[in-house]
């Protein structure tokens, strides 16, 4: 079964810190650039980070410096880790292929106040 189930989400205050996990059950994972999505209110769903299978990184420029993604190919997990938040951070997180091949989890909210 083809699945992705984000967490780690939650209420904190602008310049916190989270660290999202994302697993992901089903063979398609170690073939795959896995990456990082998010939708905030309002607005439409943006790639936020990437991270090929041999663990080459790409983040969102507003990000650059402040979010770093990593992934374990032997637990089929892929993490996000979150400093300096702020609040345009806001949003629901979710992890998918690069190629968005898989269906969509439930995702994780991510709210930061100001």
């Amino acid at each position: 079964q083809v699945q992705l189930m984000e967490s780690g989400g939650g209420l904190v205050q602008a310049g916190g810190s989270l660290r999202l996990s994302c697993a992901a059950s089903g063979s398609f994972f170690n073939d795959n650039t896995m990456s990082w999505y998010r939708q905030g209110p309002g607005k439409r769903r943006e790639l936020v980070a990437s991270i090929t299978t041999r663990s080459i990184t790409n983040v969102l420029d507003s990000v650059k410096g402040r979010f770093t993604i990593s992934r374990d190919n032997t637990k089929k997990m892929v993490y996000l880790q979150m400093n300096d938040l702020e609040p345009d951070d806001t949003a629901v997180y979710y992890c998918n292929t690069f190629s968005q091949s898989v269906g969509w989890g439930q995702g994780t909210q991510v709210t930061v106040s100001s």
